[in-house]
């Protein structure tokens, strides 16, 4: 599995230590940033290159992480194809996964501790999309985006 992985200034710490975990594990991972913590960046800029790397195919999935992942949320949830998911714990990542394919996991670096953060990831990365229900329901996600972003 091949991840895609970036943060803004106030999640750059909480992404050095998933960073820390991906390598532990053996994981394929690129960093697109930034570099840290000291000098601001704008989230929507270190969300598109892993939401397009993503997209494209060229990573199999992304971990995105600002101050509360709430804005690199949005800002990938733009790029079609995307689904990215802000979890707080365990419960959500794994959900995510099984009923929503999230392809991206978000991370709010001011909310949830480095502890904490691993489980999530670890969870996020082994679970599985479930199918059957699930997948009638994502293709309706998809409809949505072919009316609206023409993809």
């Amino acid at each position: 599995m091949k991840i895609a992985l970036a943060s803004d200034h106030a999640g750059y710490v909480l992404k050095e230590e998933v960073k820390r975990y991906l390598t532990e594990k053996n994981l394929d991972y690129q960093d697109f940033g930034t570099d840290c913590a000291d000098i601001p960046v704008d989230y929507p800029d270190m969300a598109l290159p892993v939401a397009e790397g993503v997209k494209n195919g060229e990573f199999d999935r992304g971990i995105l992480l600002c101050g509360t992942g709430i804005g690199v949320a949005i800002a990938a949830n733009k790029v079609p194809g995307i689904r990215a998911a802000l979890c707080h714990d365990t419960f959500t990542a794994r959900s995510c996964r099984e009923h929503n394919d999230a392809n991206l996991l978000v991370l709010g670096g001011r909310v949830v501790g480095p502890g904490l953060a691993i489980d999530i990831v670890d969870v996020w990365l082994k679970t599985g999309f479930a199918g059957g229900r699930h997948a009638r329901r994502l293709a309706k996600i998809q409809e949505i985006e072919r009316k609206y972003c023409g993809q």
